[in-house]
């Protein structure tokens, strides 16, 4: 057997093995079938057990039973994405705003407040501001025991009452003294009631509560607005050992004016990031990263957790028109422990008008599966550098028109 041979023969074993192989690099469906290839764990009947999943076709009838669902729609109550941040953290947020939230009341003076008391045409009695001196340093401290002294009248509780009932009591004592008092108070610095506004606003903190009331609307707009990465169906309110979900998105879009719940002292607003309201987009497809090279990959947020498979198959850049084959796009959904898997096939392009009303849910992968006939050139682009190899010795082995056939 002479060179040429044994190169051929090389060549001949390198092919047979890589042809044999249902699988060649990167990832390919089986044979399509109409349940999953492996057991994927489901909740059913609060319990987990193992099963083969149905692999659903998204076709007229399946937007139809899906649209007939209310909770499919965004501002549902039970979307999936407003559960799905709780069911992801392990949280055990009550959904909805706080029961025993009352209407606003008169503010009610607290420790560590100022208050500013004037008694009219008794200087003596009132202590003067200045031209350098703030009303703040001038005023009246109430004590961390939620009282305050003041002439003639002695110690006063303060700490719970509203400066109309600070002010009557003062009048009152003070016309043992003063004939005709005439008498204000006003708080002169709101310092015993605040509230902290954490997570993706532009400026968090602390926030003063003060006579005019602090809704969740305010502290965020005080905080500077959320920030582009928020997620507004999800906001976290605390508030003493409970713990709620706020939903902004109903209250901006669908008007629901509960959610603008009035704040309370201690009180702790979370806006969380939608770190998790993302789909991921896998395969065949034309995502173009730095450098001009092509991705086949990406992860796509959701703006306010809302995307259609048609808008995720276009942000991903759509089909690669030589490796992909559109009869072949999978969306793998987990849900919320009930996992489910869909089959679009987009060989016609009106086909896409259903996938648009296809609603995406958080955590959805999204694959768009190869052309069967791009594996032959695959496996050629596997052996080309061995048999550059063997062609560098003596140059005996000619396979280039075996490449173009």
């Amino acid at each position: 057997m002479n060179v040429q041979q044994v190169k051929i023969c090389i060549v001949l074993l390198m092919l047979c093995p890589l042809a044999a192989c249902t699988i060649v690099p990167g990832q390919h469906m089986s044979p399509f079938s109409r349940k999953s290839s492996t057991e994927i764990p489901t909740r059913e009947n609060d319990e987990t057990i193992l099963k083969r999943l149905n692999i659903q076709t998204i076709n007229a009838e399946l937007i139809i039973e899906l649209e007939k669902n209310y909770k499919n729609f965004s501002l549902a109550p039970d979307n999936v994405a407003n559960h799905y941040f709780n069911y992801r953290i392990g949280s055990n947020t009550i959904k909805g705003v706080p029961v025993e939230n009352a209407p606003y009341s008169q503010y009610q003076v607290g420790p560590r407040d100022i208050l500013s008391i004037t008694v009219w045409d008794h200087p003596e009695l009132t202590i003067p501001a200045g031209e350098f001196r703030s009303a703040e340093s001038a005023g009246n401290v109430v004590g961390e025991d939620g009282t305050f002294f003041y002439p003639y009248v002695g110690v006063v509780q303060a700490a719970g009452r509203t400066v109309e009932d600070i002010r009557a009591e003062l009048t009152s004592r003070l016309s043992k003294y003063i004939e005709f008092v005439q008498l204000d108070v006003r708080v002169a610095a709101y310092r015993s009631q605040r509230v902290y506004v954490v997570g993706e606003v532009a400026q968090p903190g602390v926030q003063l509560v003060k006579d005019i009331p602090l809704t969740v609307l305010e502290a965020i707009n005080n905080a500077g607005g959320v920030n582009s990465d928020a997620d507004l169906r999800n906001i976290i309110l605390t508030r003493n050992d409970k713990t709620y979900n706020i939903n902004l998105l109903n209250l901006y879009e669908g008007g629901d004016i509960t959610q603008n719940v009035l704040l309370q002292h201690g009180d702790v607003l979370n806006v969380p990031d939608s770190a998790l309201n993302k789909v991921f987009v896998l395969g065949e497809t034309n995502h173009f990263v730095a450098g001009g090279a092509v991705g086949r990959s990406r992860s796509l947020v959701m703006n306010k957790a809302r995307m259609t498979l048609t808008e995720a198959l276009s942000e991903a850049g759509g089909f690669d028109q030589g490796t992909s084959d559109p009869s072949r796009i999978f969306v793998f959904r987990g849900g919320l422990g009930k996992p489910e898997i869909y089959h679009l096939d987009a060989k016609s392009p009106d086909a896409l008008l259903l996938a648009d009303r296809f609603p995406l849910q958080p955590r959805d992968v999204i694959y768009v599966d190869r052309a069967e006939g791009i594996r032959w050139n695959q496996i050629i682009g596997q052996i080309q550098p061995t048999i550059n190899l063997l062609n560098a010795f003596d140059g005996a082995l000619r396979v280039q028109p075996f490449l173009r056939h």
